[in-house]
């Protein structure tokens, strides 16, 4: 939806015919950092830190306020579908509380039956919706399971609608919460909405070293975190050549042996030096056609190597 200038209070239905507009569209988190999109369609004074209530299945739910602003126009494809109802009162919060507290009782008697029944699942952990019309047991699996027998155990006992989500191991990190290797709590936990994917050339593009235990967090899977500067380095790497390349440095000609994308240096290695020189990119020359060296080409000292690892072993 373009820009454009409105009076106060005036709504402007967005692409989907409904009204959008700033202070619309709240985020919304529950337990285990489990986030969701609403639209504020009764127009409530609303506040990050606040507790509210919103549209839920086939019911209510009631979670804390995030955010509260324009969004995204992703989140409001979401948000659109579902809306706040209203804000929290004191017996709500006192209502909340008593839930959370069943829930340590519900996944006792849940864990008993997986026992019972010899399922391989691990269950993670329990939410029950603010209106008890529906409790969720999430879990984690190595293989798909065939859990309808227990659905029907668990319903039979507690005599609302039951829900068992199989979950993977990033999502059972971000329920469960914790601190990383950098001190602050897990990004997945906090302001994260979505996974996205993560890759090892990422780590390869920023010159890291190809650690398993350095790049991998508590749930076993790469770091997020090394998709937030990808993007830097890439464009980076694009102005300078890669290891190995055949360069012209103002006092002769030389092989690219190592680089540093920050700075946007190169350091060099000619045949009448010894070590390496370092260079910023401006005073280099060379063939960006040939960037790449032929496989096999050079060997041993004073030779480069191929740039896939970006000078990381030099």
């Amino acid at each position: 939806m373009p820009n454009e200038t409105r009076p106060p209070g005036q709504f402007v239905p967005d692409r989907d015919t409904l009204p959008r507009e700033e202070g619309n569209l709240v985020l919304v988190q529950f337990k285990g950092h489990r986030k969701g999109y609403y639209h504020n369609r009764r127009n409530l004074p609303l506040a990050v830190g606040q507790y509210c209530l919103v549209e839920a299945d086939r019911g209510r739910d009631m979670g804390r306020v995030n955010y509260v602003g324009p969004g995204k126009d992703e989140w409001w494809k979401l948000a659109t579908k579902q809306g706040v109802v209203q804000v929290a009162g004191a017996q709500d919060l006192a209502r909340l509380h008593d839930n959370r507290g069943d829930e340590w009782e519900f996944w006792d008697i849940c864990r008993e039956k997986i026992l019972a029944r010899k399922l391989k699942m691990n269950l993670v952990t329990v939410e029950r919706q603010f209106d008890h019309k529906k409790i969720t047991f999430y879990f984690t699996a190595e293989k798909r399971v065939d859990f309808r027998e227990l659905v029907r155990d668990l319903a039979g006992i507690f005599r609302t609608r039951i829900e068992l989500r199989q979950i993977g191991v990033r999502d059972e990190a971000r329920l469960k919460g914790g601190l990383g290797v950098c001190g602050r709590e897990f990004c997945c936990s906090t302001f994260l909405h979505e996974f996205v994917p993560v890759t090892l050339k990422m780590a390869k593009i920023q010159q890291l070293p190809l650690n398993p235990s350095k790049l991998s967090g508590p749930c076993g899977r790469l770091r997020c975190c090394l998709t937030y500067e990808n993007d830097v380095y890439r464009r980076a790497r694009k102005n300078l050549p890669r290891v190995g390349t055949s360069v012209f440095t103002p006092e002769g000609s030389g092989t690219v042996r190592k680089l540093d994308l920050l700075q946007e240096t190169v350091s060099v290695a000619s045949p009448d030096q010894e070590g390496l020189a370092e260079w910023p990119v401006e005073q280099l020359k060379w063939d960006e056609s040939r960037s790449l060296p032929e496989p096999g080409a050079f060997r041993g000292g004073g030779r480069g190597s191929n740039g896939s690892h970006g000078g990381g072993r030099h």
